[in-house]
């Protein structure tokens, strides 16, 4: 017998013992068994192909679900499975990888943004360690190390390799692209009533609000990516997930993440225009001396909006402005407030991270609680994720945060007004507008403790880096095998 039909044997018998044993366990109601398989795949995958785990990740993080949501652990342990296993598996190799390879691109590490982050990364250790609870402390930075290790210092890495970009976005996107039928499908099945709504993309997404901020993040992209693909197959494809994208976050009525949309197209009218800094501070310094000024006049007027939350869209929108009796809207002031009192109480080192909803309580003004305020933390945190930072990391941690966003910023305007190459421009725009959707809907709600966000969020600035750092050498290699349009 030859050695191809000795391992053909093999296989077979290996196979029917496995069916034999899984299903004697089956049987008698244990199923973690049937997994092995699929363990087995991705442990080889790990040793022979650690860029593809990237993408898988990618892939299953808007499929993760949180075992705490599903009843599969008692308690209040959170994982999302399988995408934080994941993460921490490949960012443990990485370090390994780290240690002893030698051909490592040194560059990655000294960029402005890595820099940025190490400050970000080592002050979030420190006010972990005078944290008011220092194990929920120590637990949440562990859990943003593998988030911002591997998607971001990795990333740039496996995205040194121009085609990974778009197979990034993809794998995440049509991977959303299935949620978002799941949740268009249950939502139908409600009537399309707009209770129904905060809950039918349950349980991929705790919310409409995290799962809306999402879908517009990737709006841009896939809107930009429409010019940047030449074929009229992929400009098609492109334009029917841009089309599935609108109608999902249309139904998320998740107002946050509409106006971070028009915010991205405003960010666009000025890049595209190349209007000066100047001009854009000048304009802003004067809206802010017109707000200041006309403060009591612009209070009294959204005082006297009565428009609470809606299924019609213009009023939904008008409820946007409502501080006089949308109870979403004077919670999220609450915790604004909140989080300001936190912030006078320990201004240096803040409460610890992940501690916000363990602390708030007595910081609450009765006059602003609303029928939705909770003192036992079960509800959220502090509606900002800048001033999440600043309550729990004291001011340097909402400035380390600021900076990031300032050093992307920068890259980004760096890439559009340096590479020569037309579409590294574009892509590299279109990753900077899907951010500053977040950037912008930052200001309303905090998600960066989530795989769900994330994932595409320190993986998207990864892909700006990678451009920034590798482009003039990978625009050449483009060049001569047309990568980009494969």
């Amino acid at each position: 017998m030859n050695s191809d039909k000795k391992q053909a044997l093999y296989a077979v018998v290996i196979s029917l013992i496995y069916i034999l044993i899984n299903s004697i366990l089956i049987a008698n109601e244990v199923y973690w068994f049937s997994v092995l398989p699929g363990v087995l795949i991705i442990l080889l995958v790990y040793i022979f192909a650690l860029d593809k785990i990237y993408l898988i990740i990618a892939f299953f993080t808007p499929l993760a679900i949180d075992i705490s949501e599903i009843g599969l652990v008692k308690g209040d342990i959170g994982l999302s499975i399988p995408t934080e296993p994941l993460l921490f598996g490949l960012m443990f190799l990485f370090i390994i990888k780290l240690i002893f390879d030698k051909n490592i691109d040194r560059r990655v590490f000294r960029h402005p943004v890595s820099i940025a982050l190490y400050f970000y990364l080592i002050w979030m250790f420190l006010t972990s360690i005078t944290s008011e609870f220092p194990l929920v402390s120590f637990k949440f930075f562990l859990a943003r190390l593998w988030f911002v290790i591997p998607i971001y210092f990795f990333g740039v890495m496996v995205m040194r390799n121009f085609r990974n970009i778009p197979r990034f976005i993809w794998a995440y996107v049509i991977s959303l692209i299935i949620v978002i039928a799941w949740t268009i499908s249950q939502h139908a099945l409600n009537g399309f009533s707009e209770h129904s709504a905060h809950w039918v993309m349950s349980p991929f997404y705790n919310d409409h609000t995290s799962y809306g901020a999402v879908i517009a993040m990737f709006i841009p992209i896939v809107f930009g990516l429409i010019f940047y693909y030449q074929k009229s197959s992929q400009r098609f494809f492109s334009a029917l997930v841009l089309s599935i994208l609108l109608v999902a976050i249309y139904l998320s009525i998740s107002r946050a993440a509409w106006a971070s949309v028009i915010f991205a197209l405003g960010v666009f009218v000025l890049i595209r225009f190349r209007i000066r800094l100047s001009w854009i501070f000048t304009a802003l310094a004067i809206l802010i001396f017109f707000l200041w000024s006309f403060q009591g006049q612009i209070l009294m007027k959204l005082e006297r909006n009565k428009q609470d939350s809606s299924k019609n869209f213009m009023e939904h929108v008008e409820s946007m402005s409502n501080i006089a009796t949308d109870a979403s809207n004077l919670e999220r002031i609450n915790r604004w407030m909140s989080a300001i009192r936190m912030f006078e109480a320990r201004p240096i080192q803040g409460w610890g991270p992940g501690t916000y909803q363990f602390v708030y309580a007595p910081f609450q003004s009765v006059e602003q609680k609303t029928v939705i305020s909770t003192n036992v933390g079960n509800k959220g945190t502090a509606h900002s994720e800048y001033l999440l930072a600043l309550s729990e990391q004291g001011l340097i941690g909402m400035l380390d945060l600021i900076v990031v966003v300032i050093l992307v910023t920068l890259t980004a305007l760096r890439i559009y007004n340096k590479v020569e190459n037309r579409k590294i421009r574009i892509m590299g725009l279109i990753i900077y507008l899907g951010l500053t959707t977040y950037i912008a809907h930052a200001f309303f709600n905090n998600f960066l403790d989530t795989d769900k966000m994330s994932v595409p969020f320190w993986g998207l600035i990864a892909a700006l880096v990678a451009i920034d750092l590798f482009h003039d050498e990978q625009a050449e290699i483009m060049e001569e095998k047309k990568l980009l349009d494969v």
